[in-house]
């Protein structure tokens, strides 16, 4: 019995291996085809004179200035979200959560619109601290409203009571902001739909270190959320620190989803999306899950943000647009298809 097993195993590992694999080229094809089409197609030779400095003119300058840095905050964002999502379902149990369930999308447009009122903001370089900041007070809120009451850390429908309850009342303290400010209500407008377009390599260079932290901190999760998906008691007689596994994880859904949040916007579906497409390939194994999640991320925010440049030339569609437009009826089609792939 054990010597049929161990080959299907091995057989499995190479096949995630190679889908993996498969994912990785998909996502260079992804960087390639964001550096080279937009309003004005540039052909890929004329791309790596870019790129390696000897090229010139105009079109060395869009790719540099332009293209390099929301291909750059894409593909980092694209992953932070895709890992974000795939956490927070698998902490949750929930397969309808995404970051938002904490609160973190309305913490961000809160603090956001309350920089940009006070000091008169309007780049995302300058408020995208206070959109970060947003987002990590609103997890500390949820979470600790959550464990009121309660022993160690609070349950999953414990998160998602006190997440709706924190992001309502944050959404009307933004819309109470925005109303009675036309200049922030302008500025909150572009923020809001969800863009990689207007941001520099400064904005990339910004959230990168919260990144970075946030994919180490969720790879090294994910033996504890498989162990956290057969419940609490049971992750517990398996010797896991439940506080301790729980804390981890939403401190890299903080990280995460606060800084893609706050460098680009709420971008919708992607978090929510791409994961249960992840499940589909992989299964519920979240050391394979995690990977797949944050390479499909990438591909789906780059693919969106290539696809709403071309779309309508020479103005463009914002790839949280895009997202939404194409992730609802993707969406609607795993639900009825997989009945949701069990968490």
């Amino acid at each position: 019995m054990e010597s049929g097993t161990r080959p299907d195993r091995q057989a499995l590992r190479t096949q995630r291996l190679t889908g993996l694999l498969g994912l990785a080229v998909l996502l260079v094809a992804a960087v390639a085809a964001s550096l080279a089409f937009g309003a004005k197609g540039i052909g890929l030779p004329d791309v790596v004179h870019a790129l390696t400095g000897s090229g010139t003119g105009p079109d060395a300058e869009v790719i540099r200035t332009l293209r390099v840095p929301r291909t750059l905050l894409g593909a980092a964002v694209g992953i932070a979200l895709g890992l974000a999502g795939a956490l927070i379902q698998g902490y949750t149990r929930n397969p309808l959560a995404d970051a938002g369930l904490l609160g973190l999308n309305t913490g961000a447009a809160f603090f956001a619109v309350v920089a940009i009122h006070l000091f008169g903001l309007s780049a995302p370089g300058q408020y995208i601290w206070f959109a970060f900041a947003g987002s990590a007070g609103a997890a500390i809120v949820v979470y600790g409203a959550a464990a009121l009451g309660g022993r160690g850390a609070p349950g999953p429908l414990g998160l998602a009571l006190a997440g709706a309850a924190v992001s309502f009342l944050l959404q009307a303290g933004t819309n109470a902001v925005v109303l009675s400010d036309a200049a922030a209500l302008d500025v909150y407008r572009f923020w809001a739909v969800g863009s990689t377009a207007g941001r520099d390599l400064h904005v990339f260079w910004q959230v990168l270190p919260y990144l970075a932290v946030g994919v180490v901190l969720a790879l090294a999760a994910a033996p504890s959320v498989n162990l956290l998906s057969l419940g609490d008691d049971v992750a517990r007689a398996l010797g896991t620190n439940i506080p301790v596994a729980r804390g981890v994880g939403l401190l890299a859904v903080v990280l995460l989803s606060g800084a893609a949040t706050a460098a680009c916007g709420p971008i919708a579906f992607l978090g929510l999306v791409v994961p249960h497409v992840a499940r589909a390939i992989t299964g519920p194994d979240h050391r394979w899950l995690l990977p797949y999640s944050a390479l499909l991320g990438a591909i789906a925010l780059l693919a969106a943000d290539t696809l709403g440049r071309v779309v309508t030339p020479p103005g463009e569609v914002s790839a949280g647009i895009v997202l939404a437009v194409a992730g609802a009826p993707c969406f609607v089609h795993l639900v009825r298809r997989r009945k949701l792939v069990q968490l």
